[in-house]
């Protein structure tokens, strides 16, 4: 929201080149209680001032020698790139209104002026770019906090990813299908699954035979949907060695308690059981 303090607080360039008219602006918008105003006789200085200043609002007259309000207002949009540039033109000629709101100008006053009508559009106008200039800010804060909780994300998923490289071999997640769709660390590798199997082959390694209960028990926890730990099961390989392996998962579940999927980590335990065998 925007209060009268704001408002009074903001910045205003008048652009006139009559003196008289600049000093009757600048006493009636001091005696309003406006605080921060400026003012300039030379329409060729005002991109240079608002450049600099970045005013809340340019009260441009649109009559005046060498550079008139129209050139003023394109040479504004030139250097103002955001779209918003807050000019209220002054004009003692009806025809120039509409050519002016066509222009860009967000509103006008007509010469002589009515003080009464003038302080009402600049209140009115000034209102509008303050909460113009609110919504700036909040798209900016709203902007970099995605870009910080984005990194933060990426930087939790390396340091995830570290910790379960270093816990076990690797770290998985499966579809609703068993299809694997996740996967960190050499876990196809070492189960010898191949990913780009063609239709009608297996997926996995020729000549490998599975535990058969080892891997039922395993396969009746995930169709009940149920976690498991430090499950061990094994292969003899081709080479007819055994080869063992350690999994530990959970099922998972959208926000509205519907299975999406398996997670885990496992490793290779070959040696470790090989050295607790008697």
């Amino acid at each position: 929201m925007v209060n009268t303090a704001d408002i009074l607080n903001a910045s205003i360039l008048i652009v006139d080149d009559q003196n008289a008219n600049v000093q009757l602006l600048e006493q009636m918008l001091r005696d309003a209680g406006y605080q921060h105003i400026s003012s300039t006789m030379d329409p060729h200085a005002v991109c240079a001032l608002h450049r600099n200043g970045q005013y809340d609002l340019i009260l441009l007259d649109l009559q005046m020698p060498g550079m008139d309000g129209f050139q003023v207002m394109e040479a504004l949009k030139l250097i103002d790139t955001k779209g918003y540039v807050p000019i209220l033109v002054i004009t003692a000629q009806p025809d120039h209104k509409l050519r002016a709101l066509a222009a860009g100008a967000k509103d006008f006053v007509a010469k002589p002026f009515d003080l009464v009508e003038v302080k009402t559009r600049i209140r009115n106008i000034l209102e509008v770019r303050l909460l113009y200039k609110q919504l700036e800010n909040h798209n900016e804060v709203l902007e970099q906090t995605v870009l910080e909780r984005t990194a933060a994300l990426r930087d939790s998923e390396a340091r995830f990813q570290r910790l379960t490289e270093l816990a076990s071999d690797w770290y998985w997640e499966q579809d609703t299908s068993g299809h694997f769709t996740k996967v960190y660390g050499p876990a196809l590798e070492m189960l010898g699954i191949q990913v780009n199997a063609l239709p009608g082959e297996t997926n996995e390694l020729q000549g490998t035979h599975w535990n058969d209960a080892e891997r039922a028990a395993l396969e009746a926890n995930m169709t009940a949907r149920r976690p498991f730990l430090d499950h061990v099961y094994s292969r003899i390989n081709a080479d007819g060695k055994q080869q063992f392996f350690q999994v530990s998962g959970e099922p998972m579940f959208d926000n509205a308690g519907r299975f999406t999927g398996y997670r885990g980590v496992g490793k290779d335990v070959t040696q470790i059981m090989s050295d607790a065998a008697p």
